[in-house]
């Protein structure tokens, strides 16, 4: 079992910056795929970034490249989600996920491919 801990949401103006940090325990995540996903109310769950067991190979969704990066760092279990130039239509409730792959450069943007999730945290961006 992954248990998956979020953190460094909250409330930043537009034009802002957070960063999010997703904090493993359990197992050793260098063998996991990670992703980050959102959800914004009355919205679909959908794809933010996501990251290979190696840190190798990075997806990331169109809206948000060039604005947000994720990276991992095997020694600390953990996987962030540097967030920049944030706009409104960020706001969302985001959340780690963590998907054991068959090979460390595996990454994928598929929420259904994730057997392990965190609470979330939420980031609220104000105009």
């Amino acid at each position: 079992q992954v248990q998956l801990v979020e953190s460094g949401g909250g409330l930043v103006q537009a034009g802002g910056s957070l960063r999010l940090s997703c904090a493993a325990s359990g197992r050793t995540i260098s063998s996991y795929a990670m992703g980050w996903f959102r959800q914004a109310p009355g919205k679909e769950r959908e794809f933010v970034a996501a990251i290979s067991g190696s840190g190798s190979n990075r997806a990331t969704e169109d809206s948000v490249k060039g604005r947000f990066t994720i990276s991992r760092d095997n020694a600390k279990n953990t996987v962030y989600l540097q967030m920049n130039s944030l706009n409104p239509e960020d706001t969302a409730h985001y959340y780690c996920a963590a998907h054991q792959a068959w090979y460390t450069g595996y990454v994928s943007p598929h929420g259904s491919e994730y057997e392990y999730w965190g609470q979330g945290t939420q980031v609220t961006v104000s105009s």
